[in-house]
């Protein structure tokens, strides 16, 4: 039910539409490819262009930030403004702040010393492209920028500069974020507990999902009771983000994901499907969808819709165990996760060139 969430603000958004009116999958998708179209455009104007100098990192941090995604976290912030009855121009620097952290943490992902993967959003990663010292920076680069964008931020009432900055430095620091990452690390090849595994989730996914939408919340000035829900909501959807995103791992192919699939066994990474199972890590994928949209119960059915339909995202995931159904599940993928930019939609410098055919070799 995790799209149902962003439905009551989506409608909320659009002058003149019927509050009754069914938030369809055309709907849906306007209202995402909208906010993602703006989001691009704030990045955009927020981050150095590609000439300028040292053009390498810049055109490193581009390369890395618009190859793409989503745009999950910032959608999540600016419809928890939206549910909260602020203005979209008062969480967009948020929004963009949160995607700029995001792809920073892929990038140095991405890296050999980490999760050593080829590929991301359907195409080379940084390092593959740039040289492994240009990816370390370049995701340095966006991780400091993100607190740049965040001083463009209006302070509200009960939330003044100090507030936003340190909701976003601790969910990236070493007790969120990267906590997450250092357990993540640490837990290869290993046999993970439960609430071991829990921890990894709730720090490197659900942290930073949380804190978009607590972010987009107090940029409407939302009084304690609303950032309360709104942190719950937060904290179910991003820990049953990561629980889906663990199944298609083992359920999906690369093509369908972006990015290689079957990683996760391969480097025995602790995961749900991996401690708990397949049929369990989907019941418990339901039972977080169900407590996000329970969360958001003292939201008006309009203005929290834009959330509820990000919840019934997440049901797009068929939790069957049948080869028919994981086979409809591609197809059902598809439409979620979307046709990345490839090669060609990127102006590679030759050394870069160089690196992605010795990639495709």
């Amino acid at each position: 039910m995790l799209l149902d969430t962003l439905r009551g603000v989506a409608l909320s958004s659009i002058k003149n539409r019927a509050i009754q009116k069914p938030f369809s999958h055309v709907n849906l998708k306007s209202y995402l490819v909208t906010r993602q179209k703006l989001i691009d455009r704030a990045l955009d104007r927020y981050l150095p262009k590609a000439n300028r100098k040292p053009t390498t990192i810049h055109r490193a941090m581009r390369y890395s930030l618009f190859a793409g995604g989503k745009r999950l976290r910032p959608i999540l912030c600016l419809a928890a403004a939206e549910a909260c009855r602020g203005r979209i121009h008062y969480a967009l620097p948020l929004a963009c702040a949160l995607e700029c952290i995001h792809t920073y943490s892929l990038v140095h992902d991405d890296l050999p010393s980490m999760d050593n993967d080829d590929f991301r959003r359907g195409r080379p990663t940084c390092h593959k492209v740039f040289g492994e010292g240009i990816a370390v920076l370049a995701g340095d680069a966006l991780l400091t920028i993100a607190f740049e964008i965040v001083s463009h931020a209006k302070p509200r009432r009960r939330y003044d500069m100090s507030t936003l900055l340190r909701e976003i430095a601790v969910a990236a620091g070493s007790e969120k974020l990267i906590a997450g990452q250092v357990a993540d690390l640490e837990a290869e090849g290993k046999n993970v507990q439960r609430r071991a595994l829990q921890f990894i989730h709730e720090n490197k996914t659900a942290a930073i999902l949380r804190s978009s939408v607590r972010l987009g919340a107090m940029s409407a000035n939302a009084d304690a009771r609303r950032l309360s829900a709104i942190t719950r909501f937060g904290q179910r959807l991003g820990l049953a983000f990561q629980i889906i995103d663990d199944i298609l791992d083992v359920t999906q192919t690369s093509e369908i994901l972006g990015k290689s699939a079957g990683k996760d066994v391969a480097a025995k990474k602790a995961t749900y499907p991996a401690v708990i199972g397949l049929q369990k890590s989907r019941a418990e994928a339901r039972r977080l969808t169900r407590e996000a949209q329970n969360a958001l119960s003292i939201f008006s059915n309009r203005n929290a819709e834009s959330l509820h339909a990000r919840i019934n995202l997440l049901r797009h995931v068929r939790f069957k165990s049948s080869a028919q159904s994981q086979q409809r599940d591609k197809c059902d993928h598809g439409g979620i996760i979307g046709a990345q930019p490839r090669l060609g939609a990127f102006e590679f410098d030759p050394v870069a060139a160089a690196r992605v055919a010795h990639l495709a070799a």
